[in-house]
């Protein structure tokens, strides 16, 4: 068999798989006890989002399945990033139909600990973020513990990407941060570094319980580096 003829036939049954998927899926919705879903620690809409079936997504938003739905801690922690949205699956796997649907059914970009829209800038997903932005996500959010400074966390990610760059200064980006520094006093008045302080403590804590250190682009299980923190 040619490779075109291959293709041909391996596209026709991962068709007929999703076709039936979708089939089952009508048929299981009306029997199954969304008790039963809750005590599971996670909804289908997670599933939908993670598997990348946007049809599967499209019929369990239709049926009322709330997607700013959160993974039950238990299971989030067996993510390297301790995930809890089903945006999030749908945005780290590059899934552009799978966001859209999920952000115009009203899915909140910043149910998690890292912000989605710092996971797609990273990853250079501009139609991602551009729809992240249509929706208002918080473009001069922080990832703290990955820095200490008020210096944007987005833009570390994309300092070599000029698309990505005016992309999120076209958004609203506050590109003042960029010389801001909270350890210097003389700065005080001018940046925004106490609730700097508090975020950087608060996810300090959360994830030394775990001795996580997270970018979004290499999960590693490792020490925290220090941080430093003006007394």
């Amino acid at each position: 068999m040619s490779t075109c003829k291959f293709k041909d036939a391996t596209l026709a049954v991962v068709k007929c798989q999703l076709h039936f998927t979708h089939r089952a899926l009508k048929v299981l919705i009306p029997v199954t006890s969304r008790k039963a879903i809750r005590q599971s620690g996670q909804s289908p809409i997670h599933s939908a989002a993670d598997g990348g079936h946007a049809q599967c997504l499209e019929l369990l938003i239709a049926y009322g399945f709330d997607v700013n739905s959160l993974l039950e801690k238990h299971i989030s922690e067996n993510y390297g990033d301790m995930r809890r949205s089903a945006l999030y699956f749908a945005v780290s796997h590059g899934d552009t139909i799978c966001t859209e649907l999920l952000l115009n059914a009203g899915a909140k970009p910043d149910r998690d600990p890292l912000h989605c829209l710092l996971v797609a800038v990273r990853a250079g997903r501009y139609e991602i973020v551009r729809l992240l932005l249509a929706k208002r996500a918080d473009v001069n959010c922080y990832f703290t513990v990955v820095s200490d400074t008020v210096f944007p966390t987005a833009l570390q990610y994309c300092l070599r990407d000029e698309v990505m760059m005016r992309l999120l200064l076209n958004g609203g980006y506050d590109a003042g941060r960029c010389f801001c520094c909270h350890h210097d006093n003389s700065f005080h008045t001018h940046c925004p570094s106490n609730d700097l302080r508090s975020q950087i403590i608060k996810d300090y804590l959360l994830y030394k319980e775990y001795d996580l250190y997270i970018e979004p682009h290499a999960l590693v299980k490792t020490e925290i580096p220090a941080i430093r923190l003006n007394e």
